[in-house]
């Protein structure tokens, strides 16, 4: 019942923001803007969110070798596409992770591994979205005049490098309860792995690289975008504000970020002396670049040897280690 609850006011979150949303877009003019040559950006965008799901799975990859949970590629290539599906239909924007969570329990790692190799994943993309957001903070001080904007933007970074830093922090700290009690057995398992992995000779220069890389990909995906509806918006002004929108929309409040990334890509756009509605018009765009990513997805799913497995084997509950 109470997961019903919570998918439900998921439900109310993502309509009601998206409502107040589109009251500043003309849908309309919208859908007047995409010409043929609108077609060839947004399908770029969709090739460029294939490569970006790519180096996801290089970076897990490496983080899943120090969780006992090593992937073939090509296998990690499919759970983290069945993933981008999942991240689409279940109440939250980190829904696919679950999934990515069952489907390597399933392959054989076991679901400590499985989980230790999600959670850390998400902690070093966290980390190096935050670190990013930082780096270009002095510019994003010229862009965004608006003093309550920019504070808002600096107070935002500062709470995620608090986090993301002081996850780092608790796999080093001395302290023997933070191993020996239940409720930070597992984060600080966890915390040790992401050290291991960032700092290590053999993980971290790639890993690093591969997380900035990563979201670097989103802000390209959204110049396309911004090609795609010829919006008056420069490279740089997206690269400054698409970040912290991402880093928002991570929350899990809505379905797949809908509502949320519009909400706060508008209020990002105004804030820093844009058009708000074309802030919203790109997230409408960007939002539909990942749903189609995401039907392919399902394909995916549908065809899967998992999906067809799912129906003829029992499914084991995690057990606790």
């Amino acid at each position: 019942m109470r997961r019903i609850l919570l998918s439900a006011l998921k439900i109310v979150v993502s309509a009601a923001l998206l409502y107040f949303s589109l009251r500043k877009v003309d849908l309309h003019d919208l859908a007047s803007r995409i010409q043929l040559e609108s077609l060839g950006w947004l399908a770029l965008a969709i090739a460029i969110t294939f490569l970006q799901i790519f180096l996801g799975v290089l970076r897990w990859r490496e983080i899943g070798v120090e969780c006992g949970a090593p992937l073939q590629t090509s296998q990690a290539m499919r759970f983290n596409v069945i993933g981008t599906f999942f991240n689409q239909t279940l109440p939250s924007s980190i829904g696919g992770d679950a999934v990515r969570l069952w489907l390597v329990a399933r392959s054989g790692a076991g679901w400590r591994a499985a989980t230790y190799s999600i959670f850390v994943d998400r902690a070093v993309g966290l980390i190096a979205l935050a670190v990013l957001i930082a780096a270009t903070l002095p510019w994003s001080y010229r862009l965004i005049s608006d003093f309550h904007g920019w504070t808002a933007l600096l107070l935002l970074d500062l709470a995620a490098l608090g986090a993301g830093f002081g996850f780092l922090m608790i796999g080093v700290l001395p302290w023997p309860w933070l191993r020996q009690w239940w409720a930070t057995h597992h984060i600080h398992a966890c915390a040790v792995v992401a050290n291991r992995v960032l700092f290590s000779r053999a993980h971290g220069l790639r890993v690093a690289v591969l997380s900035i890389l990563i979201h670097v990909m989103a802000v390209v995906i959204g110049w396309c975008v911004v090609q795609s509806i010829a919006a008056p918006v420069t490279f740089g002004e997206i690269f400054q504000l698409l970040p912290p929108v991402m880093l928002i929309t991570m929350m899990p409040i809505s379905i797949a970020g809908w509502g949320v990334r519009e909400a706060t890509m508008g209020l990002a756009f105004g804030y820093a002396g844009l058009a708000a509605n074309e802030g919203v018009n790109i997230s409408l765009l960007f939002g539909a670049v990942s749903f189609v990513v995401g039907v392919f997805g399902g394909l995916v799913w549908i065809l899967s040897p998992e999906k067809a497995a799912k129906g003829t084997e029992p499914i084991e509950a995690p057990v606790s280690q």
